[in-house]
């Protein structure tokens, strides 16, 4: 039920696009980290990481600091919001 020059299907397209986008950064994420190649210092402030942290997360790059900060400051993408507004669907 596209409406101007979109074709009918082309949000169906869009929701697919952004979904295998997003299988291929998690794919990417895993085999980086499968690949068990972890740094021994961090990548963010040259610490050095534990070797019990290297051991016990294969592929880790950040010291348990710099980690932690990071987990505080990720907020999930919005995404796209599928349903749309109540106002388009009014008209």
């Amino acid at each position: 039920m596209a409406g101007g020059w979109a074709r009918d299907d082309s949000v169906s397209e869009q929701i697919e696009a952004s979904t295998q986008e997003a299988i291929a950064r998690m794919r990417l994420r895993r085999a980086q980290g499968a690949a068990g190649e972890s740094a021994e210092f961090c990548d963010e402030c040259d610490e050095p990481i534990p070797q019990a942290r290297r051991a016990a997360i294969p592929g880790v790059r950040r010291c348990v600091n710099c980690q932690s900060v990071r987990d505080r400051a990720w907020r999930p993408s919005a995404g796209i919001n599928r349903r749309g507004s109540k106002d388009s669907q009014l008209r």
